[in-house]
């Protein structure tokens, strides 16, 4: 989407350490947090986000965004698709 693969591998090794805006380092945060521990989600993770001025639709949309990108690669991965192989597992 960027065009600059430097930039998204930064992004996704250490995003702590990458150059990005604080608004772009909480979402980058919740949507970690929202894929690697959904539930320990909470309140304040959402309080984080309207923090960094997105409103409830913003909230709704990185939500959403974040939930669909976990749905489609945990679908990915238990059919096998882009492993090559052509099995699942």
């Amino acid at each position: 989407m960027t065009g600059d693969d430097a930039f998204v591998a930064s992004v996704r090794s250490d995003p702590e350490a990458a150059e990005l805006t604080e608004r772009e380092r909480v979402i980058v945060r919740f949507a970690e947090k929202m894929t690697r521990t959904p539930g320990a989600l909470g309140p304040a993770d959402l309080e984080g986000l309207r923090a960094v001025g997105l409103d409830e639709r913003g909230v709704l949309q990185v939500t959403s965004i974040a939930g669909f990108f976990n749905y489609v690669n945990r679908m990915a991965d238990a059919l096998g698709v882009g492993r090559g192989d052509g099995e699942a597992g």
